[in-house]
């Protein structure tokens, strides 16, 4: 079942025309939480530019969290809402592009315009004034940074204890978990050989498919995954697969958790690359921006890419537990987004194949590690 957002989106200008901003905002059609926030400054500009600016970006939004998601643009430009609904007819050249553009992002059968006062938009005016501030000191407009997710009333996070089934209270509501678990053993796995996206997409191995049942074991004994998404890959579908028809529930895949595309390194030892490709190893050890040899993804790419992927989830599944079903380098990469760590993290941490973690995601955009690496249920 495809998502249900809320996006709200405003432009101002200070002279009309004059030194120009944008913001917007995507919210849960449910629950109208903020999982998105987008702003700009635009330069020299209208009001009524800046207002469409402003819905492209919140659509643009919206369709990165979820591309098949239905969409309800609320906006206080009478102009704006009559305009694509069709009522009003576009005469401004300047404006002519933009309504073109905004049509173009999702079809026209999920998007519906409704006017409201400028008292309930708020947040999108905020942040169009906050993209104008930032443009007067020179400089464009940058989202807050979030700040670890701890209550001043817990103790220090790795002592809290997750409870059964990782399904803990926090003062901020319930927050949505990803149980995250590694894929079970393949043929390359007991090997260490590079295995990503661009390689022979192995199956599961005997020992692959018992890791696998014995997690699905795990979970249903604890009884708390309300939904399993996965990465698309062969083993990972059949990870999720054996979970899910133990838990009886369907799995949905998603692209952006899929493992990183290692080019010539795929099928490879760690020595034989140190032996084939020295120099391009070495890049990719001390810069999270460097490519494996003949690859065209980096660890910043897949930032990128498992970061929309979670966002997505968390809009798609909010106060849920979300079984996620990955290989290692997207599961530390969100491991290490949650604890704010650098890059070089992911060389820090270890994941053995079918392992659990779990990271639970605040309603305020905060985030906090519940395990890493959990292969209890493997003894």
């Amino acid at each position: 079942m495809a998502a249900r957002f809320i996006v709200e989106a405003d432009g101002g200008s200070r002279g009309n025309p004059g030194p120009a901003g944008y913001g917007a905002v995507v919210r849960d059609g449910d629950t109208g939480q903020i999982i998105a926030e987008a702003a700009e400054f635009i330069g020299h500009a209208t009001n009524n530019v800046a207002e469409y600016r402003g819905l492209i970006a919140g659509l643009k939004a919206a369709r990165e969290l979820d591309p098949d998601a239905s969409v309800d643009v609320r906006m206080d430009s009478k102009l704006v809402v009559e305009q694509m609904s069709g009522r009003w007819k576009i005469k401004h050249p300047d404006m002519q592009p933009l309504a073109a553009e905004a049509r173009t992002i999702l079809p026209r059968g999920r998007v519906t315009y409704t006017w409201i006062p400028r008292e309930r938009n708020k947040d999108a005016d905020r942040l169009a004034n906050e993209a104008m501030d930032a443009g007067k000191a020179g400089r464009q407009w940058e989202p807050r940074k979030p700040q670890p997710a701890v209550a001043a009333d817990e103790p220090p996070l790795e002592t809290v204890a997750p409870k059964a089934g990782w399904a803990a209270e926090a003062d901020l509501g319930t927050p949505t978990t990803f149980v995250l678990l590694r894929h079970g053993e393949t043929a390359l796995t007991p090997q260490k050989r590079f295995s990503g996206s661009g390689g022979s997409d192995p199956e599961l191995s005997d020992k692959g498919r018992w890791q696998a049942e014995r997690a699905a074991e795990e979970l249903a004994a604890r009884g708390s995954i309300q939904a399993v998404v996965a990465s698309p890959m062969r083993r990972t579908r059949q990870t999720a697969e054996i979970v899910a028809a133990r838990l009886g529930l369907e799995v949905r895949y998603e692209d952006g958790l899929r493992e990183v595309d290692f080019g010539a390194w795929e099928g490879l030892t760690f020595a034989e690359v140190q032996e084939r490709h020295p120099e391009d190893l070495a890049a990719w050890l001390g810069s999270a921006k460097a490519k494996p040899t003949g690859s065209t993804e980096s660890f910043t790419t897949l930032t990128h890419r498992a970061g929309v992927a979670r966002d997505k989830i968390i809009a798609r599944y909010p106060g849920r537990t979300v079984l996620v079903v990955s290989h290692v380098s997207p599961i530390k990469t969100l491991v290490r987004l949650a604890l704010g760590a650098p890059p070089d993290a992911l060389y820090r941490m270890e994941l053995s194949a079918a392992s659990f973690c779990a990271v639970q995601y605040y309603a305020d955009g905060n985030a906090s590690l519940r395990l890493l690496n959990d292969t209890s249920h493997l003894r």
